[in-house]
């Protein structure tokens, strides 16, 4: 009985951590456009004036408020609404990831001068090194770099497709060029 638990409790794990790669994959380059953007600069100036357990807390919030969306979104499946439990899986884990993902950049020492949080963290950090290091994960780790370098040699080759500022919004070019 204890192994059937030991399987189902890894069978979540693993599907959780990919779950999370995944949307990761989209949430992580928004977060940093996000950092990036001059409108943001009055909330990251808050969050670094915030003391530690207050951080924490601010930390939690995405966690708390968007985490019951996956029960939610599987109920909407299981109901016959596939689509919309989708989107709203999708929609719900890209955002908690791009705010915790830039809550996190922005606090990180903060976050971990905190003993319980620093615990976890590097029980966290530790479960995705293993995860990692499994041949299946470092398998699918190069079949997603074999995609991603076939999508990036079959892409035209114009030159107005090269530079990079042509597919900037508009604020974030001008952020960009009132830094240099």
């Amino acid at each position: 009985m204890k192994r059937i638990g030991n399987v189902i409790v890894f069978t979540i794990a693993i599907l959780y951590f990919l779950l999370d790669a995944v949307f990761a994959t989209v949430a992580v380059p928004l977060s940093r456009w996000i950092g990036a953007h001059w409108a943001f600069a009055r909330i990251h100036r808050w969050v670094l004036s915030l003391r530690p357990y207050p951080t924490l807390l601010l930390f939690v919030v995405p966690l708390v408020i968007l985490e019951p969306a996956k029960p939610a979104a599987a109920y909407l499946v299981g109901t016959g609404h596939a689509l919309l439990g989708l989107v709203l899986l999708a929609s719900a884990e890209i955002l908690k990831i791009v705010l915790i993902e830039r809550l996190f950049s922005v606090s990180r020492d903060k976050l971990l001068s905190i003993p319980a949080f620093a615990w976890g963290y590097r029980r966290y950090s530790a479960a995705r090194d293993w995860f990692a290091a499994l041949e299946m994960w470092q398998l699918a780790m190069r079949w997603n770099c074999a995609a991603r370098d076939a999508v990036r040699r079959s892409a035209p080759k114009r030159p107005e497709c090269l530079n990079r500022q042509a597919y900037l919004p508009v604020t974030a070019t001008t952020a960009q060029r009132e830094r240099r």
